[in-house]
């Protein structure tokens, strides 16, 4: 499956959201992604407020945004892999060392096929923690 094959889809699912910091707990949403051309869009829910966010990608480039936590876009690169995309990029977090985020747009064939979307901050040591995932089926209405 390629993102070229889902141009012009949707999809509805949930979506988890990870602030406890040991990775244990997460807060459950409603979320949706929609596949246009080069871009990908998505919506989902914390504490009863809508968001959204992109992925503008290109060649070997992507620009990230989230109204919720990158209201700014962050430039980052795209990375060689299995998945429909793997993008990665860095924020500032208060006075610190940078920290790192990854986004991956995955494709799982079995069960109907589900579009997955992780996000997963990186430490400036190294270390991951995952934030966000959401996992997503096509919309009814589509072929």
């Amino acid at each position: 499956m390629t993102l070229d094959e889902l141009n012009g889809t949707t999809w509805t699912g949930e979506s988890e959201l990870w602030l406890d910091p040991l990775g244990d707990h997460a807060t459950r949403s409603t979320c949706t992604i929609a596949v246009d051309a080069n871009v990908v869009r998505y919506t989902w829910i914390h504490e009863a407020s809508a968001h959204e966010g992109s992925f503008d990608l290109a060649a070997d480039s992507a620009t990230f945004t989230d109204s919720w936590h990158q209201p700014t876009a962050m430039p980052c690169t795209r990375m060689p892999g299995r998945s429909l995309f793997d993008v990665e990029g860095t924020y500032q977090a208060g006075d610190g060392p940078d920290w790192g985020w990854r986004s991956t747009l995955s494709y799982r064939p079995f069960e109907g096929g589900m579009l997955v979307l992780q996000m997963t901050n990186i430490a400036p040591w190294g270390e991951t923690a995952r934030a966000v995932r959401m996992v997503c089926r096509r919309n009814n209405a589509q072929g």
